[in-house]
């Protein structure tokens, strides 16, 4: 049977080996590759022997090799950014590329305890014979500081004050107590953390300074232009299709186009012509959300249509990704609908499309 979805590392693998044996320049300890080698993997690059590496991160070099950079240093990593901007896709290839595993992961909730960050117990062995080495429970952070690995820490910010700062004699000590056994677990060189985190959802517990300075802080921004957003989209959705095996064509180009514009100008509060100000809902507008639309969309397309994309088919994505608040953001999503859509020409399809579902 095949896996709904691979680790990167498993996905890639082929890249991953063709890049290793084409790297010649310095390895960190427990590294798999150089850090060159790991900004070439995320970014994309032609090897000499002819084989081309796919872009992971379709934005700008520096911010990877900052990154790449901080994770060779005694700083752990933070991937900071609004929802959508590509930082779990970001953490996973790094891991991936780094250590060749990014199976160690904790996710962040209102519910992570301490025992998901530091270690638990098997309870049944505990009562039985008391604290032992038997009855402990590793977590991936105990299992990446024994075997020298990079640790994902996902949406660390969803997580409570008082768990976050169990991280802070881990990263400063690289040192990680049990008291219970009169002992602890030294950190093998290689290990390092990285982080995700974003400030929009509910919820969010803002860092402690104390931990914050334990990070190295790197904001993964928004697109910077309209075409950049529609190549990562396009080559996500292509991605994404051919991993679910959907049945469908992939979108046209127009297409992509007018569902980047739609987003990005919700987002920004203006039209890409910056002659008209509209308002912003109150989701956020990401370039994953963008994805998800048009993926929503092909699937429509290819169960219940033709197998060709339609407006038809985005629109319900697309109202259900704009209004989130039933009453704000509906009022927003019809001003935009006719003010901006309504009056382009060859914008009639998703108008009337959008209208059906709104009404």
């Amino acid at each position: 049977m095949s896996k709904l979805r691979e680790q990167a590392e498993v996905e890639f693998r082929e890249e991953l080996e063709e890049l290793h044996k084409a790297d010649k320049a310095t390895r960190p300890p427990n590294w798999n590759m150089s850090p060159q080698a790991v900004v070439d993997y995320l970014m994309g690059v032609k090897l000499k022997n002819g084989f081309e590496v796919s872009p992971k991160y379709i934005g700008d070099r520096r911010l990877m090799e900052i990154a790449v950079a901080t994770l060779t240093t005694d700083r752990a990593l933070l991937l900071y950014g609004i929802p959508g901007t590509g930082k779990s896709w970001v953490s996973e290839h790094l891991t991936a590329a780094i250590t060749g595993n990014s199976k160690l992961l904790i996710q962040g909730t209102s519910g992570t305890g301490e025992e998901a960050i530091r270690y638990g117990w098997n309870y049944a062995k505990l009562l039985a014979d008391g604290p032992s080495e038997e009855a402990l429970v590793e977590t991936p952070l105990m299992q990446g500081m024994r075997e020298g690995k990079l640790v994902r820490i996902e949406e660390l910010t969803r997580i409570s004050a008082d768990v976050q700062d169990n991280l802070i004699t881990i990263l400063s000590e690289k040192l990680l107590p049990i008291p219970e056994l009169n002992t602890d677990v030294s950190a093998e060189r290689g290990f390092n953390v990285i982080a995700t985190a974003n400030n929009k959802d509910k919820g969010v517990n803002e860092l402690s300074s104390a931990l914050k300075r334990r990070f190295n802080t790197v904001i993964l921004p928004t697109p910077g232009s309209a075409a950049e957003e529609v190549n990562i989209v396009r080559t996500r959705v292509a991605k994404m299709a051919s991993s679910l095996q959907l049945p469908a064509e992939l979108p046209t180009l127009k297409e992509i186009q007018r569902i980047v514009a739609v987003f990005r100008e919700l987002r920004h509060g203006v039209t890409e012509d910056g002659k008209t100000k509209v308002k912003s809902p109150t989701g956020t507008m990401s370039t994953a959300e963008a994805i998800s639309v048009v993926n929503n969309g092909m699937a429509l397309s290819a169960h219940f249509g033709d197998g060709k994309l339609s407006a038809q088919d985005l629109a319900s994505g697309l109202v259900g990704a704009i209004v989130q608040d039933p009453i704000q953001d509906k009022v927003v999503w019809e001003d935009y609908l006719e003010t901006v859509v309504k009056p382009r020409k060859d914008w009639k399809d998703i108008y009337r499309a959008c209208k059906e579902i709104s009404l």
